[in-house]
């Protein structure tokens, strides 16, 4: 019988067990990716409807399950980093076995709502992310150091799940587009992260990035691909039939306001301070991105 590897008190149960459950399918990061699996739905649909409401929740499934894979796969380093040793498999409150199945029954579910919902377009787009993310990327990261690089194609799919769901087609310039824009985010996001905790990610063998740059080349090839990222959310709204220049010149602004507030990554006095606001910045903009062309194609 599959179950939690330590006892719950009664009247904590359903919380602690949701808790737990919620941290092994890492619920903070699936639930965005179910929000980017929505954002490419509305970009084709327009609309808000219960189809979208259904494609993010298989999505979210899907991406929870192999987030529990991940950390069953990932449980040995895990133990030995500070920022990870409290996850459910480490911290002994569940067991490997159970964190693995549970992916699995997530993963299947996902699968077979996002195929009966969505088509079948969606339902191999969805496969190919769970296979590049689990059996791909997360091998990788133990023998190089740009394994993000091909690993940020997990990231990229989701919205083009989303837009292939409403109908539309793959590969439309608008999905290519949103694919390119959140494949360039992932990029940054992982390196300034990188740059925080790399002594974590070299006390268990991970290759880092930092071995093979100093942190001043690194954090300006990051400030090229935040550059990068700029141009990419253009290519949301250029490829638009209806092109709606007041929207090109705020996204202009908004570009122009990202690289002169990600340009303390071009100074010399460079530290964890600096790389944590960036790392917010890039993060607020994708949000801010998402928000303002949800709301220009609701109003449309």
């Amino acid at each position: 019988m599959i179950e939690l590897t330590q006892p719950l008190s009664s009247s904590n149960q359903i919380r602690k067990t949701f808790s737990v459950i919620s941290e092994l399918g890492k619920f903070k990061i699936t639930f965005f990716v179910s929000v980017t699996t929505s954002f490419g739905y509305l970009l084709d649909s327009g609309d808000i409807n219960y189809k979208m409401v259904l494609i993010a929740f298989a999505v979210f499934l899907m991406a929870s399950g192999a987030s529990a894979i991940n950390q069953v796969q990932e449980k040995d380093s895990d133990k030995n980093m500070n920022r990870t040793k409290i996850r459910p498999i480490p911290s002994g409150e569940i067991g490997s076995v159970f964190a693995f199945s549970l992916g699995l029954f997530l993963i299947l579910v996902g699968s077979l709502f996002l195929l009966y919902w969505g088509g079948f377009i969606p339902f191999v787009l969805g496969l190919i992310t769970f296979v590049w993310y689990n059996f791909i990327y997360t091998p990788l990261k133990k023998y190089s150091a740009f394994a993000i690089i091909p690993g940020s194609v997990v990231g990229a799919l989701p919205p083009v799940i989303g837009w292939t769901a409403s109908g539309g087609n793959l590969f439309d310039n608008t999905a290519i587009g949103l694919a390119l824009f959140f494949f360039i985010w992932q990029v940054p996001h992982f390196w300034l992260l990188l740059m925080i905790y790399d002594k974590e990610y070299k006390s268990v063998g991970f290759p880092v990035l930092t071995d093979v740059f100093n942190k001043y080349q690194l954090s300006r090839i990051s400030y090229a691909w935040i550059f990068g990222l700029g141009i990419s959310s253009l290519s949301l709204v250029i490829y638009d039939s209806n092109i709606n220049y007041l929207m090109i010149s705020i996204m202009v602004l908004m570009i122009i306001i990202l690289l002169y507030f990600s340009s303390s990554l071009l100074s010399k006095n460079l530290g964890i301070k600096t790389f944590r606001k960036n790392f917010y910045y890039i993060n607020i903009y994708v949000l801010l991105i998402i928000a303002i062309l949800s709301f220009e194609k609701l109003i449309k």
